[in-house]
């Protein structure tokens, strides 16, 4: 039986197929075509017949992160040649490069704003979101986190980055960018992937509208108080007509937006007790004063510290936003 995963992959096989027997009619084609065109119709015929997705050495499930990142892969990763697994390791270092590339300086100053962030991948390459840019001079934040981990999850980051990047000049009220991206997002990917992330823009005066699609509660610090700005919406990529609403803050000097993902507060110690929105509070409620680095260092000594002894299990990420004095960016 083929599932509705197979089903997808099916029909990008089939477009492949298409496309290279298009190609394969230029008088510029070669030999590699036909090959890889070999390789797309055994894809199909495994599919057919039940075999897709088994490796073909030990008939074990292959890898599905792998498999969405490459459906034509054939060998699970514990029976690849030494050449092979070579090969990968190069691929992932390359994605690894790719993806850094992609992330904001760590910090800066924006008018109005200082803005800075950790993010630390579990693996080689993250599922996390995170960037912030000038837009119509606004600040323009991003901060998320997408279904999955490894390969596939690192591509979405990378199509969502690439959305809303082309997104941010368009002069759209901030919710129907969300709402535009939800479509975008949602034509491009399975039925089980989606994302959680909060989109928000600054104005220099203090203004602060963000959206919150599905994700983890905003904490809004401000003088020795911390409230948390929950969700105003699904996730990304459930729904094509998905609306959202926005939250409206106004920021005084000193005070200041943290945004995380579930990295930092599903993070367990040694007996399996999550680190916790709770905690979290806890923590940054003495230290709502602090400028962005010095709190998420902070932040991310405390969770170490609570950490010590485990294995770091899921991609985390913590974003900052501070209210300056107003005085503008150099």
């Amino acid at each position: 039986m083929v599932t509705a995963e197979q089903a997808y992959i099916r029909t990008e096989l089939e477009r492949r197929h298409q496309r290279l027997q298009g190609a394969l009619k230029s008088h510029l084609a070669d030999r590699g075509l036909s090959a890889l065109l070999a390789e797309v119709d055994a894809a199909l015929s495994r599919i057919e017949n039940g075999t897709y997705g088994l490796c073909e050495a030990c008939h074990e499930p292959i890898e599905r992160d792998r498999l969405l990142a490459d459906p034509l892969v054939r060998f699970c990763l514990d029976d690849l040649t030494g050449d092979e697994r070579r090969a990968l390791e190069q691929d992932m270092a390359l994605a690894a490069k790719i993806q850094r590339g992609l992330l904001p300086p760590r910090h800066a100053s924006f008018s109005g704003w200082h803005v800075a962030y950790c993010y630390e991948p579990a693996r080689v390459i993250s599922g996390d979101y995170c960037d912030f840019f000038e837009s119509n001079g606004d600040l323009l934040f991003l901060c998320g986190d997408v279904s999955g981990k490894g390969v596939a999850a690192s591509m979405l980051m990378s199509h969502l980055h690439g959305i809303f990047r082309s997104l941010g000049d368009a002069e759209l009220p901030l919710r129907k960018m969300v709402e535009a991206a939800n479509r975008i997002f949602l034509e491009s990917t399975l039925a089980e992937q989606f994302a959680t992330l909060v989109v928000g823009r600054a104005s220099p005066d203090g203004a602060v509208q963000f959206v919150s699609a599905g994700h983890l509660p905003v904490l809004h610090l401000s003088g020795e108080s911390t409230n948390m700005q929950g969700s105003t919406g699904l996730p990304l990529g459930m729904f094509s007509n998905a609306q959202y609403s926005t939250h409206n803050l106004s920021l005084q000097p000193g005070s200041a937006l943290l945004i995380y993902t579930d990295g930092l507060t599903e993070a367990q110690d040694f007996g399996g007790k999550e680190f916790g929105i709770e905690r979290l509070t806890n923590f940054v409620v003495a230290r709502t004063d602090t400028d962005p680095e010095t709190l998420l260092a902070d932040c991310l000594t405390n969770l170490k510290e609570f950490t010590a002894g485990t294995q770091q299990a899921d991609d985390m990420t913590m974003l900052v936003i501070r209210r300056t004095s107003g005085t503008p960016s150099v």
